[in-house]
């Protein structure tokens, strides 16, 4: 399975605040990946997005606000993702790029994992 890739559209709000390339950190990384649910969220992201960009609803993820907005955060943190403001709503993408920079082969490691059968 392959990462999705679409290309910035023109006229997006600025980014809220993100580690810079230089900083990000393995361990930070995959920790921010151990908790199944955020790397369920990073692996829709890659795979399965049909816009640049997407709000905290359309993963479809059945968790109060407040719990996903520290897994969102936690992800942005650790520069997994990038969030833009848009109103009242914040939207998410993969830093594909930085990542794949930083950490070759990862995203590529995210794309192919599958949830454990319950």
């Amino acid at each position: 399975m392959r990462p999705i890739t679409l290309p910035e559209p023109p006229g997006l709000p600025a980014p809220l605040p993100e580690p810079d390339v230089a900083d990000l950190r393995l361990e930070t990384v995959l920790g921010a990946l151990s908790d199944p649910l955020r790397l369920g969220i990073v692996r829709k992201l890659l795979l399965e997005r049909e816009r640049f960009d997407h709000p905290c609803g359309w993963f479809g993820i059945d968790r109060p606000k407040s719990s996903l907005t520290h897994h969102f955060r936690a992800l942005r943190d650790a520069g997994l993702i990038r969030q833009r403001q848009y109103g009242l709503e914040r939207r998410s993408h993969v830093r594909v790029d930085d990542l794949d920079a930083r950490f070759p082969g990862l995203l590529a490691l995210v794309a192919a994992w599958t949830a454990p059968e319950a």
